[in-house]
């Protein structure tokens, strides 16, 4: 194998052992061996276009085509042209399928599913973008250090996505495929000058008579490198890791009761969930409780507020208790209360760390690896353990507080409040002022939280939409009071903030709200009933749910106060209403189910309110432009042969009696001749006289003797044009040319005789031309231009 062949190749492996580490973000972990065959494909490409040799540029340029032609064949074949060539339709599928390919990955925990066609793309296309660039860097252009860029770019995607576990692993796999790039690129600098020195012969004694090759030396400073770089972080703890340190997925190490649990936001996800096109049921509930109405399914709680948004704080975390859980903190004896069994079944696809309950759980009954966070009275899943298609059993507590039990409620601790009420200074002061205005002569905490419920829910103005765009930092909830328009998650978390500049301790639920009952009795829960809910703090009650959101969820009865001259409504708010009874005119997009838009589809408003497209009136241009574009597919690929017949062509055709013609033919001749040993592996050398050119064509070719005399025959003939004063004509001339090309295919293997005709070397005379070309365009255009300028200066 030549260099060059032995640096795409490295190219090619150190690409794939950096891709290693995306292997842990997906599962099952198969995509890489497709990624790993087109891979191969482009980068064969690259080496045959180099072995032409083409330009740099159009190198590249065709290795970017063969790319997309391969995206198109593993990924869009139904919208592409003849299953191969990619037009308008499998370009509108590609944005399709990266939208998804987002979506999805915002919505699945690691591992995610590979049947998600939008994240094999977004994986093996990245693999061959990246692919690509190394191969540009490191053998098109020689420069083998910078491809460690997008090596590393690769690397730290990964790195930066996965959760801990063999991450010294993927680095080893990924550091190692770039120092071997390097030491092939060193060895094939050092061979260009002269043959690889292996070091002095060893002496009879066995003592090494000489210095290592330079190449093992490479090797083994690598191997110390690397060594290095694994060992030296584990023993510096203070570094956490070091290089290699994980991100973990918040559980820390230790065992028995041990660990923590990182301020991890749940959140990301949320907005996508209300928004997709196609719904999907997380979960199956089936559940002894009479109302549900109050099913709420918790996840986790988030009471860390840095003024731009709510997340976990880190907590210590234990061992899940064998027997009931802990009281809720808070809870007081006289409060009524209810004991609920709920069984709650997860989709397949559904991979979420935390454990969807009722809260607060009094106990629970569940398979794998979880662990237990005491202060938010939540399971977490350890060592990559998650919900997947896992059925469990919760006991909980149905809390049934009374408006006056609240109403009386004692301060609470004073740690407690201190953790609970903490803003942070960026937090806009339109926040706090806005929540004294609202509650002013309000009688209590009680009556403040309700009035801020009321102000969110009913009458302050406010809707409710899932698009809503309010931006980020700490002027976003200040925005969001000013626009009055946002989702669950604006709602809860402007509500939490007004309560704690209020002094009432608070923080933000997530999870999902009551979901739809079915037929079997059961209750199905959707990405669409994802929510994010306030829970304020009573002492006596502990932490209490409120519902500020319009149109979602259910007010609870408790914040109903049982006095006179009550400003709120009955329980049964339009929303409560809305959920719970069937609409007259429910609207497309709510009555379509996901089974029926996988059947037959279903009508939509919009769709019906735009005109049809015909067909009949597309553009004029749509067709031509389709049919040059399979021309253009079909015809680079066989341009190296069309031209090579076409020069053949001219320079054995008739050139004129005259003595100019006789010398143009013979000339032209001799190209020809040149040219075809060319394409069977003999490169020409203009250093050569046309008699140690014909014996070289002879020797390295091994002609026999008819093709022989007339490779001499046509070597005279130009010797006699170059070097006498009148040249002799030759006869027969084009069939002596086409006699050594027929001697030269007999002479040549199979492999050889394709290239030779399909992509023969010596069509980069075609490149030569075209550059030539374009180089004397620009020389006559700078020769125009001072000729243009001058009749101005004299004028003026």
């Amino acid at each position: 194998m030549s260099g060059q062949g032995r640096l795409a190749l490295s190219a090619w492996a150190a690409t794939l052992l950096a891709a290693c580490a995306l292997l842990p973000l997906v599962d099952p972990s198969t995509w890489i061996l497709q990624a790993a065959v087109l891979l191969a494909i482009q980068s064969g490409t690259g080496a045959a276009c180099r072995r032409v040799p083409l330009a740099r540029p159009l190198t590249v340029a065709v290795q970017g085509l063969v790319l997309l032609v391969l995206l198109t064949v593993a990924f869009a074949r139904e919208q592409a042209l003849a299953w191969l060539v990619p037009g308008p339709r499998a370009l509108g599928h590609f944005g399709d399928l990266l939208r998804q390919g987002t979506d999805d990955i915002a919505r699945y925990a690691i591992p995610a599913p590979l049947e998600s066609d939008g994240i094999r793309l977004m994986l093996v296309g990245g693999v061959l973008v990246i692919g690509l660039l190394v191969d540009t860097l490191a053998v098109t252009f020689r420069a083998a250090a910078p491809a460690g860029l997008p090596l590393l770019a690769l690397y730290s995607v990964a790195a930066g996505l996965a959760d801990g576990g063999a991450d010294w692993l993927w680095f080893l796999l990924a550091a190692a495929g770039y120092l071997m790039l390097l030491l092939t690129e060193g060895r094939e600098r050092l061979a260009q000058w002269g043959r690889v020195f292996g070091g002095a012969p060893r002496t009879p004694g066995g003592e090494p008579g000489g210095a290592l090759a330079p190449v093992r030396t490479g090797r083994r400073i690598g191997a110390v490198v690397l060594g290095i770089a694994l060992v030296v972080p584990l023993a510096l703890p203070a570094m956490d890791g070091g290089l290699l340190g994980g991100t973990g997925s918040g559980i820390g190490s230790g065992s028995g009761n041990g660990g923590t649990i990182s301020a991890v936001n749940p959140l990301v996800s949320l907005r996508d969930s209300l928004n997709v096109d196609e719904d999907r049921q997380v979960l199956s509930v089936r559940t002894d409780s009479g109302d549900l109405s109050g099913l709420y399914l918790r996840i986790v709680s988030l009471d860390d507020f840095d003024g731009t948004t709510w997340k976990p704080s880190r907590r210590q975390i234990t061992a899940v208790p064998d027997g009931a859980f802990p009281a809720p903190p808070g809870l007081g004896p006289d409060t009524r209360r209810a004991r609920v069994r709920t069984t709650i079944a997860a989709a397949e696809w559904y991979a979420q760390d935390w454990l969807p309950m009722p809260y607060p759980p009094s106990g629970v009954r569940v398979g794998g690896n979880w662990r237990y966070e005491p202060v938010g009275m939540t399971l977490v899943g350890d060592h990559g353990q998650n919900t997947r298609g896992l059925t469990y059993e919760v006991e909980s507590l149905d809390v049934q507080p009374t408006a006056e039990q609240l109403a009386g409620a004692p301060r609470p601790p004073a740690a407690l409040a201190r953790e609970y009420t903490e803003l942070p200074d960026s937090l806009p002061a339109v926040v706090s002022r806005t929540a004294r205005e609202i509650t002013a002569g309000a009688a209590g905490d009680y009556d403040r939280a309700v009035r801020l419920q009321e102000y969110f829910a009913l009458t302050g103005g406010f809707q409710y939409d899932t698009r809503v765009q309010v931006g980020s930092g700490s002027q976003a909830i200040a925005r969001f009071l000013r626009d009055k328009e946002g989702f669950c998650i604006h709602f809860s978390f402007a509500m939490a903030a007004m309560a704690r500049s209020l002094g009432i301790p608070a923080r933000v639920a997530v999870g999902f709200a009551p979901g739809s009952p079915t037929a079997d009795g059961s209750v199905a829960v959707t990405l669409r009933d994802a929510h994010a809910w306030p829970e304020l703090y009573f002492e006596g009650v502990g932490w209490t749910r409120f519902e500020p959101t319009p149109t979602r969820g259910t007010m609870p009865s408790y914040t109903v106060p049982d006095v006179p001259g009550a400003t709120l409504p009955d329980v049964a708010r339009p929303s409560r209403e809305a959920s719970a009874a069937p609409s007259a005119a429910p609207s497309s997009s709510e009555s379509c189910t996901a089974q029926q838009k996988k059947v037959e589809g279903c009508a939509d408003r919009s769709t019906q309110a735009a005109p049809a497209e015909d067909d009949d009136g597309r553009k004029w241009y749509v067709v031509p432009a389709w049919i040059l574009g399979a021309l253009a597919v079909l015809v680079i690929p066989l341009a190296p042969l069309l031209w090579r017949q076409r020069a053949r062509s001219v320079r054995l055709g008739a050139h004129g009696r005259t003595e100019a013609g006789t010398a143009a033919r013979t000339l032209a001749g001799w190209r020809e001749l040149t040219d075809a040993a060319w394409d069977f592996g003999i490169a020409p050398d203009e250093s050569r006289t046309p008699r140690q050119a014909a014996a070289r064509i002879v020797r390295l070719g091994r002609l026999d003797a008819p093709a022989e005399a007339a490779v001499h025959r046509v070597a005279d003939a130009v010797e006699q044009v170059l070097y006498a004063p009148r040249p002799r004509p030759a006869a027969g001339l084009a069939d002596d040319v086409r006699r050594v090309t027929a001697g030269l295919r007999a002479s040549a293997g199979r492999g050889a005789r394709l290239r030779a005709r399909f992509a023969p070397r010596s069509a980069v005379r075609m490149v030569w031309a075209v550059t030539a070309w374009w180089a004397g365009v620009r020389a006559r255009a700078a020769a125009v231009r001072p000729a243009l300028r001058r009749p101005s200066r004299q004028r003026g």
